[in-house]
This record gives C-alpha cells, sequence and structure tokens, in this order.
C-alpha cells in the first residue's frame, strides 16, 4: 500500500538528501512537490527543485510558493548551502516545467482531489502551509499529519534556542503548530544523532556513480561549511548532520525513531526568543498535546537506509 504525501522544501543540501530518499522508495505516491525561500532565495530553491528532480528521472508537478516569510525579512542560510544552494554542485538545466499552479493552488486541489487522506513532508520554514490553512483551511481534514523538520526542545542553531526554518517564519509555524493537525516534529533533539560519518561518507562515494559523487561532494561542503558557523560544536567535527532526511524516513520507517507526545508553542514575539519551539516536557501549561517530538533515532539503520537510497537512484539514472 502506498503512502500519497506532498513534499513542501527549500532545496538545499539536506534537502536534496531527504528527496533522494524519497525518490528511491515508490511506497510514497508523491503528489507534488511545493517550494519556498529559507537555504536559499525561491529562485535558487525552485531551480533547484526543478533540475534535481530532473536528473533524478522523477515526473512530479513542482509549483512555486510564497517568495518571503510572512511579516519578517527573510534570512536564508547561503554561508551553509552556498551560492547555488547546492555546496559546489552543479545538476543540468531542468527538463521539468514549473506548474502553471501556484503552491498554494496546487496543495489545495491535490487535498480536495484526494480520496485518501495525505501527509505533508515539510522541510523549509511553514511559510506555504501557514498560508494553504488559513485561505483553504476545509483541506485539515484531507490532511493526515505533518512531517516536519523544525524546532527544538532545546538549544538552537540561529539563535540559542531557535532552529532555523522555525525562526525564518515563524508565524507561519505558529499557525501550522495551532492548526489541530498532528505534528511529528523532527527537531534538533533528534537530527543531531541523524549524522553520517566521514568514513560513511567514503562508502557513499565509493558506490562510484556519477550521483554518489555528486552526493558526497555536497555534503563535503556541507560539513565543510557548518565548522564556520558560530553554533558548530567539536562533537560535531566528523559528522554530517541529514537534518531533512528525518522527515522523510520518519514516514517510510517511523520505528527507527522515539519521541514524546507534547505541548508545543512557538514563540513570535521575544527579543532573544523568536522562533523557539516551546516544549512542554513537563505538561505544566495543562494543554492538550499538539506534537510528537523526536529525540531518538536508530543511526545505523537510518544511514543504511539513506545509502540504500543512493544505491537504488544510481541504478535508476543509469
Amino acid at each position: 500500500m502506498t503512502i500519497p504525501v506532498i513534499i513542501d522544501c527549500d532545496p538545499g543540501i539536506d534537502d536534496v538528501m531527504a528527496l533522494t530518499l524519497a525518490f528511491a522508495h515508490p511506497e510514497l505516491d508523491i503528489k507534488l512537490i511545493t517550494t519556498e525561500p529559507g537555504n536559499q532565495t525561491q529562485a535558487k530553491t525552485i531551480h533547484n527543485a526543478l533540475a534535481f528532480t530532473s536528473y533524478m528521472k522523477q515526473d512530479i508537478e513542482i509549483a512555486r510558493g510564497l517568495d518571503a516569510p510572512f511579516f519578517r525579512k527573510l534570512e536564508i542560510a547561503a554561508e551553509v548551502h552556498g551560492d547555488n544552494g547546492l555546496g559546489d554542485v552543479q545538476f543540468p538545466e531542468p527538463t521539468i516545467q514549473l506548474s502553471n499552479r501556484t503552491a498554494i493552488e496546487a496543495m489545495k486541489e491535490t487535498l480536495i482531489a484526494s480520496e485518501e487522506q495525505i501527509v505533508l513532508i515539510a522541510t523549509g520554514p511553514l511559510t506555504n502551509i501557514g498560508a494553504l490553512l488559513l485561505a483553504h483551511p476545509e483541506v485539515k481534514s484531507k490532511i493526515k499529519y505533518i512531517s516536519y523538520m523544525g524546532g527544538a526542545a532545546v538549544g538552537g542553531n540561529m539563535s540559542p534556542t531557535a532552529e532555523f526554518n522555525v525562526y525564518v517564519d515563524p508565524h507561519a509555524a505558529e499557525i501550522v503548530f495551532q492548526s489541530g493537525i498532528p505534528i511529528v516534529m523532527s527537531g534538533l533533539d533528534v537530527t543531531h544523532k541523524a549524522y553520517v560519518t566521514l568514513e560513511e561518507l567514503d562508502r557513499i562515494e565509493a558506490i562510484g556513480s556519477d550521483f554518489a559523487h555528486k552526493v558526497a561532494a555536497m555534503l563535503r561542503f556541507y560539513v565543510h561549511a557548518a565548522k564556520q558557523t558560530a553554533f558548530h560544536s567539536p562533537e560535531f567535527e566528523n559528522r554530517i548532520r541529514l537534518h531533512d532526511l528525518c522527515a522523510v524516513s520518519y514516514v517510510l520507517t517511523p520505528e527507527l525513531f522515539e519521541g514524546d507526545d507534547c505541548y508545543v508553542a512557538i514563540e513570535i514575539e521575544g527579543k532573544y526568543t523568536a522562533g523557539t519551539t516551546v516544549v512542554d516536557y513537563e505538561q505544566r501549561t495543562g494543554l492538550p498535546h499538539n506534537v510528537k517530538v523526536l529525540h531518538t533515532v536508530h543511526r545505523e539503520k537510518f544511514v543504511e537506509q539513506f545509502m540504500d537510497a543512493v544505491k537504488v537512484m544510481s541504478r535508476h539514472i543509469g
């Protein structure tokens, strides 16, 4: 049985890794890919989505979302993902054409037309999904749950308490988290444990395909760039964190993860804490749980799953 999904992303090196895993598993019926800015500007993220999906020989509609957060000035992560968003790697010019539908139109119409509930996989800021829910609240019942890479119960990578994706558009995140739709949050608590080592990266490169070499080049750029950021820690010196991959991996293999059901709120006004996901682990608010907060991953099986995906797609591309 297949799982119908919509993938909302901001490609981005780790978004490309997440798409690789999704493309490699036919049990995911990818109805639509939508983009927003985040890891790079919208012009670059939409180009990367089109070029990478074309390179991977996938026939999937790709629709352009909103170009900026709701109320904040756009911040991008060019220092981590590079000038084109994919490190030093270039993919051939896309053969897929951009959809005539906007992301919001395409998501609404795809959800309404579906006979079964659809899982939303979100690996960037939540601008598009927040806008969808504001404009078309009638689609909520058609969403099974949202598998989201974003947030953190403890610590941050954009401020001491805020993770990048939520920090970029906390107002959209607040709309989504308060929507009543079930959410599985792959925050930094779990994604910092979802890494490949440099030795494992050598094994990926040894697959020998053009795609494997591109994956290795992107990830080597990624780990080097991460070392230059203010939130780099010596414990991650030889670890490449595959943040966005967790959101796809959970949909495929939830048994690889552990988490707790909690109430989670988004801080949108704090001078020092805007974009923080406030996780009520102690249930002190008395509010009902709205998010499953992941904190543990079976790393070895997670890495094996990703390596297998690179092999599968290498054969598919030929």
